[in-house]
């Protein structure tokens, strides 16, 4: 309802004034409300993006602690048409090796035709392990026959290419190859049923006149040890070697007559870069929290002096939270400082790490420095994850806690709002009431004057 007119109407009284006055005063406990939802919101938001930190800091430590997270390894080929991929198993290592072949399909081609030479369309695919899928096309049309090889479970496949005429008839030649690389994909076509395959009265359509295989199915192989007594050929059905040292992956592209060398070394670097990232991550959640925890000093504008504290100042679950990381990630293992692999605190309080004395302590002891950063990282990802599990991290019970406030606190506003809106209501009812008044008590004083001044006119004459 909107509010009534009634400034000045008899008395002279700015009512609207008055009113807004006194609905200020009215209203200054709902006005501290509004304050206390900003304050709120303002360190809802700060927790949730320190839990953001600590959640990833959490995800970062907890893969840095699995067993295998360490074990890395840079590879080396000297010729680039051999390439090497070390992963989980692997070992330092060295090898040469001769590639004596690559993994290929099979391609054929039938002879020319216009169509297809049998109703119906019938004829039979044999795979390498003597597997036969019979096939009957839609029609005798070579696009139909390329299409049911395509649609089959042959592992073939079929391209219709152009091979002139026959008189005024086009003719067309199928492109056959095998879906797979390696011996395995090589495959034969007969035309008739796999009854007649089986009975050898089908006609091999590879081995007809005009026919032929452009290239044979074969697998890669590659020679170890060449031209002494433990020479030994292997054979892959992809261009890929897979565990031909444990955990390596060794993928050819092309021979190589001279052997080529292959070697798998400890990524030291890779392992550095891990420790690297924990402090990394460990100090952007302690720098947040610096940040946000920081008092400063300024002045107003009229120059006085002012202290401004920061969101997170004197916040117990902040430093609980704080000191918890910190001591997870400083803390002795077995007796042994973490800064003897390059990770101290710093003077004003946070982390550092220092690179070069990480390497030194790993190339002094690979496996006891890998173990106490792995360690150091399982109790970090302990501490984050008590912290910013979604559902009983502390972090997460606090924003839990005040959003719940949030909610309470709108619940608040919304009823001073009725509360005020009646209040506002009853005061302008008031002040019209007053207004209705004075008019009727002027009316009656102008009715008196009228009067009296009747009665003087009278007596006078």
């Amino acid at each position: 309802m909107g509010s009534l007119a009634i400034d000045g109407l008899v008395s002279g009284l700015n009512t609207t004034d008055l009113i807004n006055q006194l609905m200020t005063v009215e209203s200054q406990p709902q006005t501290l409300l509004k304050a206390k939802v900003t304050t709120t919101q303002t360190l809802v938001s700060a927790f949730q993006s320190l839990n953001t930190s600590v959640a990833s800091l959490a995800s970062f430590a907890k893969a840095t602690a699995l067993p295998t997270a360490t074990n890395l390894f840079s590879t080396t080929s000297s010729a680039t048409s051999v390439t090497v991929t070390a992963g989980n198993g692997a070992a330092p290592g060295q090898l040469d090796l001769s590639v004596t072949s690559t993994a290929k399909t099979q391609v054929s081609v039938t002879a020319a035709m216009t169509a297809w030479p049998d109703s119906p369309a019938t004829f039979t695919v044999v795979k390498a392990d003597g597997t036969k899928v019979e096939i009957t096309a839609a029609s005798t049309a070579m696009s139909d026959i390329a299409d049911a090889i395509n649609a089959s479970s042959a592992g073939v496949k079929a391209t219709r290419v152009a091979a002139g005429t026959s008189g005024a008839d086009p003719q067309y030649r199928l492109q056959l190859s095998s879906a797979a690389t390696g011996a395995d994909g090589a495959f034969q076509v007969f035309r008739g049923s796999a009854a007649e395959v089986t009975a050898g009265t089908a006609t091999n359509l590879l081995t007809a006149t005009g026919a032929a295989t452009v290239q044979a199915a074969s697998d890669a192989s590659v020679t170890l040890w060449a031209g002494t007594a433990a020479e030994q050929v292997i054979t892959s059905k992809t261009n890929t070697f897979t565990d031909l040292l444990p955990g390596v992956n060794v993928t050819v592209s092309k021979v190589e007559a001279s052997p080529v060398s292959i070697t798998i070394a400890k990524d030291t670097a890779a392992v550095g870069k891990l420790a690297e990232n924990l402090v990394g991550n460990l100090t952007s959640v302690f720098n947040f929290i610096a940040s946000k925890s920081t008092v400063t000093q300024g002045t107003d504008a009229s120059g006085k002096a002012t202290t401004s504290a920061g969101v997170f100042t004197g916040n117990s679950s902040v430093r609980d939270v704080n000191a918890q990381i910190m001591t997870a990630a400083t803390a002795p293992v077995n007796g042994k400082s973490p800064s003897a692999i390059g990770i101290s605190i710093t003077k004003d309080g946070g982390i550092t790490y220092d690179s070069a004395k990480f390497q030194a302590a790993l190339a002094d002891d690979p496996a006891g420095t890998q173990a106490m950063l792995q360690t150091i990282s399982d109790r970090v990802a302990t501490a984050a994850d008590a912290a910013s599990n979604q559902y009983t991290g502390s972090l997460t019970q606090v924003i839990t806690g005040q959003q719940s406030s949030l909610k309470s606190l709108g619940d608040q506003i919304d009823s001073w709002d009725v509360r005020l809106a009646s209040q506002r209501a009853g005061l302008e009812r008031t002040y019209s009431a007053l207004e209705v008044s004075l008019s009727n008590l002027q009316a009656q004083s102008s009715w008196l004057t009228s009067q009296l001044a009747a009665l003087s006119s009278g007596t006078s004459s």
